[in-house]
């Protein structure tokens, strides 16, 4: 098991932001479970409208990447931060993260799993903090 965050995830779908460790993590769900805090979904959902908007993608092709996403073992932990969440609070200001970024990463310290992220932040935070990055 991993958690997988929106910059990761959005790679599959957009041919200029691919990359080899995007493909990596794809394979991973083939055999692993990934982990996505609720939020993930509406930061899918936000990409793939703003990907619309400027002519990066279709709505036939948003509506096939959603099915795909959904044919994957993609788990969604049930418990949401609150807005005074203090480990959310603390890792965005210790880390520089935004409080989207922290969310991941508060997850993948509270459940001590391995996180995929393509962000630069999210990556230094997490290996200060002793989190092991995904594959």
């Amino acid at each position: 098991m991993f958690i997988l965050d929106c910059s990761v995830t959005m790679a599959w779908c957009f041919e200029d932001e691919a990359s080899a460790y995007a493909d990596a993590v794809l394979g991973c769900l083939r055999t692993q479970t990934a982990w996505v805090p609720r939020l993930w979904h509406m930061e899918i959902t936000n990409v793939l409208l703003v990907g619309e908007r400027r002519g990066r993608i279709s709505p036939t092709e948003t509506q096939a990447f959603l099915v795909t996403l959904l044919e994957l073992d993609i788990q969604t932990d049930i418990s949401s931060p609150h807005i005074n969440d203090p480990t959310v609070l603390e890792l965005g200001r210790k880390h520089g993260l935004s409080s989207y970024d922290a969310v991941y990463v508060a997850l993948a310290l509270r459940e001590q799993l391995p996180i995929a992220t393509a962000d630069r932040k999210m990556r230094e935070a997490a290996r200060q903090l002793g989190l092991h990055f995904h594959p």
